[in-house]
């Protein structure tokens, strides 16, 4: 165990944003290293979305269930509490100065501290996926049915409708059922003909072919379960009086269905947190395979801003086994520029690491092809809330967005679409989609918001609890 350093220093030589599997791997090799370490996240316990729980998981019977990538987090956890990095939990980030300055906020309370690198380990997000309805009480993601899964033990009391494409709902309805959940049916809303795309990557993709097998296991297992699998939806919308009571849908052929329906669960895959790169003006770039902005990384994971590293899904959507070499190898160019680490030794262990990298990402190419979002996801009807924060339907948006050329911060300015509690995070890319459909330009011209701080939601009395003559907690 490295001897953490003392809890009342507002400096360290490395602050990490993310608790997740890319920043607990890259705060166990900064301290391996002789860094000293800082890890801010906003969650109560280390794990990320992967392993969220993880520590209270593993003494209960919910660990087995929850299946093999998920009990792999107990032991990274229990590395990363070992390795004398200075964890605070619950604390979110909400600007950061160059130099570098962060500005936290924790219980009520607001600081800033102080770091000579800066690692953003802060993950993905769902992709939103707004369709007449989706706001509806009874409407959630599977992201989150997934979060109650495993921090609460918590299966719906009545058999949920399922409505998505990825490898993600298979994950889920597995888990659900072997927790003695019920599935009421399952919307698959991968396009016709999306396998054939995805063939040529399969080459590649047989590295994995473990990960290949567990899925079709997984395919297998559900179809056996006999609940109703309606292929290739196309359209879909939540009605009710309040709340969820009823599902349509229309797959591509033209097939139209209804049906009663409590809950609704929907997936659409992941994309990169981007919020906070994007504040630091680091630059990004469009990912035509991932179908989302990405920071432009260099082989370290820095990004064009010097001293500020991206590592795990924040880059690209890799997941959990690609985000620990990531994230080691963001730490190694750390501990190298501090002077910490030789270029030699350096060299070698990331020879080690990216080969680790590269391993892990065999089998992304064939599953991005496969599960690339449907049309439909970037083109909700004029009657869909886009922005849910501000109540902004895509209707509003389409008008504005003909009436000269404006780009993202203008129909912001416009409608307030994006300026909400989420920043944008749920309306960004289907504003950016519905603009370049509108003016008849590739998305990748049109961008995203432009992101200001605070980049979380930050109250008057922690902004006046803010005394920076005060050493951090």
């Amino acid at each position: 165990m490295n001897a953490p350093f003392a809890k009342n220093e507002d400096h360290t030589d490395l602050l990490i944003v993310g608790a997740g599997p890319a920043g607990m791997a890259a705060a166990v090799t900064a301290r391996q290293h002789g860094l000293s370490v800082r890890v801010v996240d906003d969650q109560p316990t280390p794990g990320g979305q992967i392993w969220r729980g993880i520590e209270t998981v593993a003494a209960s019977p919910r660990l087995a269930r929850l299946g093999a990538a998920y009990r792999a987090g107990v032991d990274r956890a229990a590395a990363f509490r070992l390795c004398g990095a200075l964890y605070e939990p619950q604390s979110q980030l909400w600007q950061i100065e160059p130099g570098f300055r962060a500005f936290l906020t924790r219980d009520g309370q607001a600081r800033s501290v102080t770091a000579g690198a800066v690692i953003l380990a802060t993950g993905a997000q769902e992709r939103p996926v707004p369709f007449p309805g989706w706001t509806l009480p009874g409407v959630l993601t599977v992201g989150a049915a997934q979060i109650l899964l495993k921090t609460a033990d918590s299966v719906p009391e009545k058999p949920v409708w399922i409505a998505g494409s990825g490898p993600l709902p298979l994950l889920y309805m597995t888990q659900l059922l072997a927790a003695g959940g019920k599935i009421a049916g399952f919307l698959d809303t991968t396009p016709k003909g999306r396998i054939g795309a995805a063939l040529r990557h399969l080459p590649r993709g047989l590295r994995r072919l473990g990960d290949l097998i567990k899925g079709l296991s997984w395919s297998v297992a559900l179809k056996r379960a006999g609940f109703p699998i309606i292929r290739h939806v196309a359209e879909l919308r939540a009605e009710g009086d309040g709340r969820l009571q009823r599902l349509r849908y229309r797959t591509a052929d033209g097939r139209e269905g209804e049906t009663a329906a409590e809950v609704l669960l929907v997936h659409e895959g992941v994309v990169p947190n981007i919020h906070a790169p994007l504040a630091l003006g680091c630059a990004v770039r469009w990912d035509g395979g991932q179908h989302c902005q990405v920071p432009v990384l260099d082989a370290w994971g820095e990004t064009s801003q010097a001293g500020i590293f991206v590592a795990g899904d924040g880059g690209g959507i890799g997941g959990a086994e690609a985000a620990e070499p990531r994230g080691r190898l963001a730490a190694l160019r750390v501990a190298m520029q501090l002077g910490k680490l030789d270029e030699a030794r350096v060299a070698t262990a990331a020879r080690l690491e990216r080969a680790a990298l590269a391993r892990a990402l065999a089998l992304r190419p064939f599953l991005d092809g496969l599960y690339a979002p449907r049309p439909q996801v970037f083109a909700p009807t004029d009657e869909t809330l886009v922005c849910r924060c501000e109540e902004v339907r895509a209707g509003e948006l389409r008008a504005r967005a003909v009436q000269g050329r404006p780009g993202p911060n203008q129909l912001k300015a416009f409608t307030r679409a994006g300026m909400g509690p989420c920043q944008g995070r749920q309306c960004g890319y289907t504003m950016a989609h519905i603009i370049a459909a509108a003016q008849n330009r590739p998305v990748e011209e049109v961008g995203f918001y432009r992101i200001r701080p605070p980049l979380k939601p930050v109250t008057l009395g922690e902004l006046a609890s803010l005394d920076e003559r005060k050493p951090a907690a």
